[in-house]
């Protein structure tokens, strides 16, 4: 196939993975890495360019980091520090919030850092956590942008700029403008908090009460004596039996042959207004039982993660129960509660689950790579405080070794992680469990698609279109337009996938105006972070929609504020600093 058909043939081929990837129809690391594969196998890249994309300096930096964040997601340091940001009123709390969770992101993986601080703000009761968590999801992205480690779409950025044989970036190059970006628009967030709604303990209590009814066996029931498969309670039309307290022992999950006793008090979940099913069983007195503590104390509230194996399945495909020893009572997506056979919903990552907990789920050893646990008591085991601190010091050390370029980051990192695991502070099987694979292939990929548009022509095209369309225009107006190209494209697909597909793109253009491309790809890095519309494109944003009982106009009102003041202070900064005089 000649050249010119293969260039033309590239650029349908990034217009389907930008499909594939909005429709949701395929994850983004199986669409980039069979592009990817795709190219290697009509020769647009070498074998070795191909391998050597996902050994980038760079992105192995960022591998190290991610796995250095499971330390600090569990340290006690960060525990109690997130204990003492919310006391006092809400303006100054906010602002404590703020300022903690932008410095933190700056040199700690952002997820981490929201991570650590999510379930202090959505289980205190001293402020409402919805005028909180959005702007606790926000300012991690602020503060991500100021440094290089800050956010993996600085590392990826990076990785590019290495692989187009251009300087590699140091710690602190994005700080100049990205601390001013980040002040400016933190001081917009503070403002533009106040937008959110209140939401009340008593509220949460009421909506969480919703998700099931409880119905007492009475001393002449039937049902007494009799196997839960024998009395017919296991295969309910919309209701499930996930709990039987009995002499204030509870008994959880219910197994089939467990026998039915008098008084036992039987919780049920599902479709409760289907509650009139249990009127055909005689002895059976239906929700006039109050929800007593034992129950109370056994639920517990966790958030789908990014890495879960569970989205896009069932509850029934996975065998939840007897995946996690713990039965789903109510699943809700940002304000709203699912309803219907939970078994049968399709999970989504962000989605808030409900679950009565067996005396095995806290051992469970896949719970942090699954979800984000709001329910205090349930937290993994923590990191004491010397050795939180010992980390924390390790970590500054590596830094500013790096930064003297005494020792190279990455060896740095490698010698820390090394030193962690030798000490038993962090295990290998841990390690295993949350090896980023996805950022691997992601980013991978999108090196070598990048590759491939570079190689194929089809990156000259887009930048003779854009130079068309930029024609009699000045450099301000052309850093708009590649600005908007890529917030565009952060917003419906992922950040680091922006910053791969816009990267080439700067860089052809800087060439054919014969500029530094410097400015250029500094636009495409902080543009490619600017995702604050939508909560469903950001990792963090995804942690707190259900939690905090979101809808997507709460982020459109917030977030476009933050859009436009981080816009306008990215197109001024990055042109008044780097290229006018």
């Amino acid at each position: 196939m000649d050249s010119f058909g293969m260039d033309w043939l590239v650029l349908i081929s990034i217009g389907i993975l930008l499909i594939v990837i909005v429709s949701g129809r395929m994850k983004p690391a199986t669409a980039f890495s069979s592009l990817a594969v795709i190219y290697l196998t009509c020769n647009l890249v070498t074998l070795p360019t191909f391998l050597n994309s996902f050994t980038n300096p760079a992105l192995a930096t960022l591998v190290l980091l991610l796995i250095l964040s499971l330390v600090f997601e569990r340290a006690n340091l960060l525990e109690k520090l997130a204990s003492k940001l919310l006391r006092g009123g809400e303006k100054f709390a906010l602002i404590k919030l703020l300022i903690t969770t932008s410095t933190l992101s700056a040199f700690l993986n952002n997820t981490a850092v929201v991570s650590t601080l999510l379930s202090h703000v959505a289980k205190q009761t001293s402020i409402s956590p919805s005028r909180l968590l959005i702007p606790l999801s926000y300012a991690s992205i602020l503060g991500g942008i100021t440094t290089l480690i800050g956010t993996s779409t600085n590392l990826v950025v990076n990785s590019f700029m290495i692989n187009a044989g251009l300087p590699e970036l140091t710690l602190f190059q994005f700080s100049q403008v990205g601390i001013p970006i980040a002040i400016i628009s933190l001081i917009a967030l503070y403002f533009a908090a106040r937008l959110l709604p209140k939401s009340n303990e008593t509220e949460q209590q009421e909506n969480q009460n919703q998700y099931f009814l409880t119905a007492k066996v009475e001393p002449n029931s039937p049902l007494i004596n009799k196997t839960i498969e024998a009395n017919k309670l296991r295969n309910l039309e919309g209701l499930y039996l996930v709990e039987i307290e009995r002499n204030n022992t509870l008994i959880s999950p219910v197994a089939p042959n467990e026998r039915i006793q008098q008084n036992d008090l039987l919780m049920f979940s599902g479709e409760i207004s289907k509650a009139s099913a249990l009127q055909n069983f005689e002895g059976l007195t239906i929700g006039d039982q109050k929800v007593t503590q034992v129950f109370n104390n056994n639920l517990v509230e966790v958030i789908i993660s990014n890495q879960s194996e569970l989205a896009g399945k069932t509850l029934q495909s996975v065998d939840f129960r007897t995946m996690f020893n713990a039965a789903v009572i109510g699943i809700r997506r940002g304000d709203k509660k699912l309803k219907g056979q939970l078994g049968r919903i399709p999970l989504k990552v962000g989605d808030s689950l409900l679950i009565t907990a067996g005396a095995n789920f806290k051992n469970h050893r896949n719970l942090d790579r699954n979800f984000h646990i709001l329910t205090k008591d349930h937290y993994q085991p923590q990191i004491n405080t010397l050795v939180s601190s010992m980390a924390v010091l390790g970590f500054i050390g590596v830094l500013i070794l790096s930064l003297m370029q005494i020792l190279p980051l990455f060896t740095g990192l490698l010698l820390l992680l090394g030193i962690l695991i030798g000490s038993k502070v962090l295990s290998l099987s841990e390690v295993r469990r949350r090896f980023p694979f996805e950022h691997i292939v992601i980013i991978g990929s999108a090196l070598i698609i990048a590759q491939g548009l570079q190689q194929s022509g089809a990156a000259h095209h887009i930048t003779h279109l854009m130079r068309y369309l930029l024609e009699g225009r000045d450099v301000y107006f052309t850093l708009i337009i590649l600005y908007l190209m890529t917030w565009g494209l952060t917003e419906i697909i992922t950040n680091n996938a922006a910053a791969a597909l816009s990267f080439p793109i700067a860089l052809s253009i800087a060439q054919s105006l014969q500029l530094d491309p410097f400015p250029f790809i500094m636009t495409v890095a902080f543009a490619a972070s600017a995702c604050f519309l939508i909560p469903f494109g950001y990792q963090t944003h995804l942690m707190v929609y259900s939690a905090g009982r979101y809808t997507i106009k709460h982020f459109l009102k917030v977030g476009s504020i933050i859009s436009l003041v981080y816009f306008l202070c990215t197109i001024n900064l990055v042109y008044f600093v780097y290229i006018s005089p």
